[in-house]
């Protein structure tokens, strides 16, 4: 597996961890049932899971550009060592803009943001430009 792919691995498994702690926040709220019954009221969490609940959904809308540009890159042939540094870089900035999206710390889950955002760009420019 190339490291990209490696990477890309990765931040899928980033993704499909992260709802655990609010559902499971729910669900003690709201109890089992009524929360696998029901649409969810998140009003009722308490705003770190609000916060997590919020950050899974960044990551998933961010997620769906930065998979297919790795794999753009990987089946074009495109990929190389900078990429998959970057799509390390993408793995931990996102990793790092949750852990700080749910503690509360406002501005600097921006940068971390901004930090993946800007990985898929170079990932672009690598896929059109190589």
């Amino acid at each position: 597996m190339s490291g990209a792919l490696y990477w890309l691995t990765v931040s899928a498994g980033l993704m499909l961890v992260l709802w655990v702690p609010y559902t499971a926040k729910y669900a003690t709220l709201v109890g089992l049932e009524k929360g696998m019954r029901d649409i969810p009221d998140v009003s009722v969490l308490p705003d770190w899971a609000r916060r997590c609940r919020r950050a899974h959904m960044n990551l998933i809308e961010n997620f769906a550009p930065f998979a297919a540009l790795v794999l753009v890159l990987h089946v074009t042939g495109k990929a190389d060592p900078s990429t998959a540094t970057a799509a390390a870089v993408f793995f931990f900035a996102r990793m790092l803009h949750a852990i700080v999206y749910i503690a509360g710390i406002a501005y600097v889950r921006t940068v971390f943001f901004a930090i993946g955002w800007l990985v898929c760009f170079y990932l672009l420019w690598q896929a059109l430009t190589s």
